[in-house]
């Protein structure tokens, strides 16, 4: 088994695929599909290449047009070959995510969940 693979099998949270996008927080940033989120994280790809355990300002772009800002911890990040949709295949752990904003994405996963 892969360190990758190992990875994905000690997640706490299933993931879904849902319509929302993310960009940097402080940089208002052009948006950008997610790979997938769950209630602990998200996977996107990047064409940055970060430090594990890097923090950074995240706003996803929920689908009823809200806005939910948080911090997260890069906690992999694995290159993707060559002429792929960006450089980096990485994983972000929630930190700071406000408590209300939780519950509004566990209410939007629920839905992707039913789909």
């Amino acid at each position: 088994m892969s360190e990758h693979e190992s990875v994905l099998n000690r997640r706490k949270y299933p993931r879904y695929n849902a319509p929302i996008c993310y960009r940097s927080a402080p940089f208002f940033s052009s948006r950008k599909p997610l790979v997938n989120i769950g209630l602990g994280g998200v996977r996107i790809y990047s064409d940055d290449q970060f430090k594990i355990g890097k923090r950074l300002e995240i706003e996803l772009l929920l689908p009823d047009s809200e806005i939910l800002r948080f911090t997260a911890k890069v906690v992999w990040q694995h290159p993707l070959p060559e002429n792929s949709a960006a450089a980096y295949d990485v994983g972000l752990q929630f930190l700071d995510i406000p408590e209300d904003g939780l519950a509004r994405l566990s209410k939007i996963l629920e839905h992707c969940k039913e789909e």
